[in-house]
């Protein structure tokens, strides 16, 4: 009687291996930017509880940012870059940049990040 078999051979545990590996290593690769970005987001809506029912302007929002993006260490975008806009209801901060690492290679990975956080 023949046996049926079974699992997989060492071919295709090579390739699944591989994959993983991959993926893997874009994860690790990207990590940090998007670890950047959540201190971005985390700064911004904490400036925007600070300044709440408060009459502000734009300088006062620089400053905060910048003391909190010292704190922070935040290091891929200037606080220049913060676009700062009086709505009707109040200020809108809006950031949006994209951040590029190397992958292998001449191949980078890109991500495109955009946020707006109102200050009421």
């Amino acid at each position: 009687m023949r046996h049926r078999q079974q699992g997989i051979t060492l071919i295709g545990l090579l390739m699944i291996l591989a994959l993983v590996g991959f993926i893997g290593y874009a994860g690790i690769r990207l990590a940090p930017v998007y670890l950047n970005y959540l201190k971005i987001v985390r700064t911004l809506e904490q400036v925007a509880v600070e300044f709440k029912g408060e009459t502000s302007d734009a300088a006062r929002l620089r400053v905060a940012l910048d003391r909190h993006w010292t704190i922070e260490d935040v290091s891929e975008i200037a606080v220049k870059d913060i676009e700062i806009k009086k709505d009707g209801d109040g200020i809108s901060m809006h950031v949006g940049y994209d951040h590029s690492v190397p992958y292998i290679g001449n191949v980078s990975l890109t991500a495109t990040f955009d946020k707006t956080v109102k200050v009421e």
